[in-house]
């Protein structure tokens, strides 16, 4: 079984890629041994876009999903269209580029939401320009206006945003870089992936993100939930 290398893992930013195709779905996905596409998982949702055939066809990606094992990655076309792909050929993916990057600013944000907010994060959701964490906080008294203006001064330093990896042991050794509670750090490679706000936060992640904060640009906190008796929703948006 050839598994999918994740090319977005190195660079967020490429927008497109050549791959081959190792094998269809029968739910219509298209199994390639390599893809920029960012597959639905830890909150963020799957990219979409197209693919492109040798021939010039070009088919709608609808979503990104892991197979069954996490070893290889399928976009999803259509039962379809996925029918029309032969094993071996050549094809070439190109990302919903505005969408992504939107994801990405969000995604950035949300780690910085938690460092303004130091509590156990118990969920949280990525979309397209806006985003949410849930937090386990005994005591409310959260004031939308204050969290917004903390954000915006940590994305005004214009902190450098990078990636590197750690073994599972030294993980196991350092518990406290994992934030969150409901979603463990991917694993099972025997290495995990940090991603490194410079001098505001580290902690393990597989999704992507902006390489320096000013990138994720203005937000504004737009709601505050109460969700159970200790639990907090923190909503926001990007404000352009």
């Amino acid at each position: 079984m050839t598994a999918t290398a994740l090319l977005f893992r190195d660079d967020a930013y490429a927008t497109s890629c050549e791959a081959r195709v190792v094998a269809t779905t029968p739910e219509g996905g298209v199994i390639l041994d390599r893809t920029i596409f960012y597959a639905q998982g830890g909150g963020q949702p799957g990219d979409v876009g197209t693919l492109v055939t040798a021939t010039g066809d070009r088919i709608e990606i609808t979503n990104t999903v892991y197979g069954a094992d996490r070893s290889q990655v399928a976009h999803l076309v259509g039962v379809e269209a996925a029918s029309r792909l032969a094993e071996g050929e050549t094809v070439t993916v190109q990302l919903d580029w505005p969408r992504r990057l939107k994801r990405m600013r969000v995604h950035t944000a949300l780690h910085l939401l938690s460092v303004v907010l130091p509590y156990p994060v118990t969920g949280g959701s990525i979309g397209d320009g806006d985003g949410r964490l849930d937090f386990d906080i005994q005591d409310a008294g959260l004031d939308k206006t204050a969290i917004t203006d903390q954000l915006n001064a940590l994305i005004a330093r214009d902190a450098p945003v990078t990636e590197r990896w750690i073994t599972d042991e030294e993980l196991d050794a350092n518990p406290g870089l994992v934030k969150t509670m409901s979603v463990k750090p991917p694993r099972g490679s025997g290495r995990v992936r940090l991603v490194e706000i410079e001098g505001i936060d580290l902690q393990p992640c597989g999704g992507t993100h902006v390489r320096r904060t000013s990138e994720i640009g203005p937000v504004v906190i737009t709601d505050i939930e109460k969700k159970g008796k200790q639990n907090r929703r923190v909503r926001l948006s990007l404000a352009e």
